[in-house]
């Protein structure tokens, strides 16, 4: 094995991560970027995708766009592919949270999530396939969450509702992708220490949720990020239709 295989695993691979502007997204990126891999970032906030590819370097590319929005997702592919000739990585991260009780629920926010958390996963790998398959190669990381698993303590049903369905999705895609040389994967992350945590999770709560979790912390972003890199990396080659559950022991089942 060569140095340059053990320094950068990923090197010559091409990664697409969607809502990679900030939080566990950017993470993801910025991991997989330093194991070698070209990074494609693709946000809904142009100036986040912008700042995160210029941080990654001339590897990187800002692919900024709506990942719930068809014409959108076959613009950030074919700008990918006509800058790194193929995407041999797709991390279907893009989404949105937010506590609100069932009874408070408007069907127009239900509709909204479950477009932009499920439908860009349906969207994005169904435009990235094609290539991968001919290639005989490629990776799909799907992200969904503890809340897949327990239920959200939040009350944000509809955000649970889309983790759940994740879990399905890739599950589903890796059976059918099982005969092509691609593995697709899930990641439930517990509570990640994010800035989105840190400014709209009150300083008791966060008290008690670190509290609950086994190993007495929240995640890193950086932890979700090496998750992601382990699984879209030749270590993973016989992993398909798996969920890595990074979550502290919050939830061990």
């Amino acid at each position: 094995m060569s140095e340059s295989s053990i320094t950068s695993p990923l090197a010559g691979r091409v990664a697409l991560v969607t809502g990679a502007g900030r939080g566990i997204g950017g993470a993801i990126a910025d991991a997989l970027a330093a194991r070698g891999a070209a990074v494609i970032v693709n946000d809904i906030d142009e100036g986040l995708a912008r700042q995160r590819a210029a941080a990654l370097g001339e590897r990187a590319l800002a692919a900024p766009g709506d990942a719930s929005a068809a014409a959108d997702v076959r613009r950030v592919v074919e700008a990918g592919i006509a800058a790194f000739g193929r995407i041999d990585i797709l991390v279907n991260n893009a989404g949105q949270d937010r506590a609100v009780p069932i009874l408070e629920l408007e069907e127009e926010e239900w509709d909204r999530f479950m477009v932009v958390n499920l439908k860009s996963a349906f969207l994005f790998s169904k435009a990235v396939l094609p290539g991968m398959i001919e290639r005989g190669q490629g990776r799909i990381v799907c992200m969904s969450s503890i809340v897949a698993h327990q239920g959200a303590m939040n009350g944000g049903i509809h955000y649970a509702t889309t983790k759940a369905g994740m879990l399905g999705f890739a599950r589903t895609l890796a059976r059918q992708m099982a005969r092509t040389g691609v593995t697709v994967n899930a990641i439930a992350p517990g509570v990640v220490d994010t800035d989105l945590i840190r400014t709209h999770m009150k300083p008791e709560m966060r008290e008690k949720v670190t509290q609950a979790i086994p190993m007495g912390r929240l995640a890193d972003p950086a932890e979700i990020g090496r998750a992601v890199a382990f699984l879209v990396s030749d270590d993973a080659s016989y992993l398909t239709g798996a969920t890595l559950d990074v979550n502290g022991g919050f939830w061990i089942g």
